[in-house]
């Protein structure tokens, strides 16, 4: 059984967000077995696959190395990566079924685009002790499916040490209970980008992830109405790595455009 980590959200080598993907199954595995293979493979992601009669359609399933999360965005490009790069699928779009409905990845102009549902946050007023979980005091704060805090600045994002383990219980109440964070601000003037953000994922077993096409669902559409333009460019500040995505805000879906690199081909002796 072979496997792929791919880099995701990245032009090159050691960029953006390493996910594993594993070749296409004819019927899925246990979950604990897959979520064994997770918990050994050590990356954010791995991104299972399942076959369908229609060659360009297949069942995706993500598991952290603690849990199953209901979407990933950057492992289901890594997925698509994979089938067209490493397998040679010669359709120009997959299609795949996921705990969060039909996903698509289609080759696009030096990379890839994917179109997944958009989740709007409602604005929060700051729980009691957020400033002092994350070192800075938030300009903003934003709940859906993650807790999302606006800063001053970009050098506020990058500058983040935050105390995990108190964001975690402090998250935990404002959104669906997992208690993960994104942090974001417009960036400095003259950047290739138009905001910088990070994400702090403890609830899911992820002290803090390189690049996540999820948090930019939320990002996507709060950003759009923030700068009165549908499409902004988004850097993910991962100390020593970073990764980029440009988004377009489109109603109730989002489109992820990036780029993603294969770096590692293995065997499985499983």
């Amino acid at each position: 059984m072979r496997q792929w980590t791919v880099d995701a959200f990245a032009a090159q080598p050691f960029r953006g967000n390493p996910a594993c993907v594993v070749e296409p199954l004819d019927a899925w595995p246990e979950a604990s077995w897959m979520q064994a293979l997770a918990a050994e493979n050590n990356q954010a992601e791995t991104a299972f696959l399942l076959r369908t009669s229609d060659p360009a359609r297949f069942g995706l399933r993500w598991f952290t190395p603690a849990i199953e999360p209901p979407l990933c965005g950057h492992a289901t490009l890594a997925a698509g990566h994979v089938l067209f790069a490493e397998l040679g699928l010669e359709a120009e779009r997959i299609t795949f079924d996921t705990l969060s409905g039909a996903l698509t990845v289609a080759r696009g102009e030096g990379g890839y685009e994917m179109d997944f549902p958009a989740k709007p946050p409602a604005r929060i007023a700051p729980p009691p002790g957020l400033a002092e979980a994350l070192g800075a005091e938030p300009l903003e704060v934003w709940a859906a499916n993650y807790l999302v805090v606006l800063l001053a600045d970009e050098a506020a994002v990058r500058g983040l040490k935050p105390d995990l383990a108190a964001l975690h219980e402090i998250a935990r109440p404002a959104e669906l209970g997992r208690g993960n964070v994104g942090v974001a601000a417009l960036a400095e003037p003259g950047r290739g980008y138009d905001v910088v953000d990070r994400f702090f994922a403890p609830g899911s077993g992820i002290p803090e992830d390189p690049t996540t096409g999820s948090l930019h669902c939320i990002l996507a559409p709060l950003f759009a109405d923030k700068l009165g333009r549908p499409q902004a460019a988004f850097h993910q500040a991962y100390p020593g790595r970073g990764g980029d995505l440009v988004c377009e805000a489109r109603g109730e879906r989002v489109a992820l455009r990036g780029q993603a690199v294969t770096v590692v081909e293995s065997r499985l002796r499983l």
